[in-house]
């Protein structure tokens, strides 16, 4: 971790604007999303202002096209009725349903944020396949200094800093951060309401779940979309020089659990 990502909020420019990548768990959290939309839609999909969720789609989209991993599939009209990912599974193109066609796509998480009538950014909906002990029901609707209430780091000079960086941020220049946190259960989908207590053991085996996220801009409608691609490597499968710095972070700060 650098002194630069250690300062919260950390966040950095986006390289080359690539806020959306994937990599070699693709096929398997694609499966995992697949699942999750087909059978608790209501939990991970929550319904988001129809202008943003439709504009976002189309940036996403504009993405997939340069990457060859996905092929359009024609329908006999000629026209493009799918999209086949990389893991070969071809995705209906339902333009009428943006946020389910998004949550199938791409292994990243994506909520959308609108400004609120205090100034401050609301979550107003989006995709949350993988929570990380939250819950898209819980927190929709609320600020983001409410949204992040158990947070002891995200006080008021916080939520002021991270909304001066909202303000100031332009669409063609979306930054990152990073967020880690420990687990013993690797499930990638777990989630909790906001006073329950996510079970960690530390002497028991453990992985370490590490957030990429990112926020752009969307330039018509000017809502924000806050990205989450998860990562997941257990503690077990670090070289002994990973664990060693690994664990020097770990007793330089205390690690949020929840």
């Amino acid at each position: 971790m650098t002194p630069a990502t250690r300062r919260l909020p950390g966040v950095q420019p986006v390289r080359d604007g690539k806020w959306l990548f994937r990599d070699d768990a693709f096929d398997q959290q694609m499966a995992q999303r697949d699942r999750l939309v087909a059978l608790k839609r209501a939990q991970v999909i929550a319904s988001a202002p129809a202008g943003a969720a439709h504009e976002l789609l189309q940036a996403v989209l504009r993405l997939l096209r340069r990457d060859d991993g996905y092929q359009p599939v024609m329908s006999a009209s000629g026209d493009v009725a799918a999209l086949q990912r990389p893991d070969g599974i071809e995705v209906p193109l339902d333009l009428d349903d943006p946020l389910k066609l998004l949550a199938r796509l791409v292994q990243e998480d994506l909520l959308i944020l609108t400004p609120g009538p205090r100034g401050e950014h609301v979550l107003d909906g989006g995709i949350l396949c993988f929570p990380a002990s939250w819950t898209l029901s819980q927190k929709t609707g609320r600020p983001l200094s409410a949204i992040h209430d158990p947070v002891t780091e995200y006080d008021h000079a916080m939520a002021r800093r991270v909304q001066r960086i909202i303000d100031n941020l332009a669409p063609a220049s979306p930054v990152w951060r990073a967020n880690w946190l420990r687990y013993n259960d690797p499930t990638l989908y777990q989630p909790r309401r906001e006073k329950e207590i996510k079970p960690f053991t530390a002497n028991k085996p453990w992985f370490m779940r590490v957030e990429y996220q990112t926020i752009m801009k969307l330039p018509k409608s000017g809502a924000l979309v806050f990205g989450i691609h998860t990562f997941q490597v257990a503690r077990a499968a670090l070289t002994r020089e990973q664990r060693a710095s690994l664990d020097a972070e770990l007793a330089k700060a205390r690690t949020p659990e929840n």
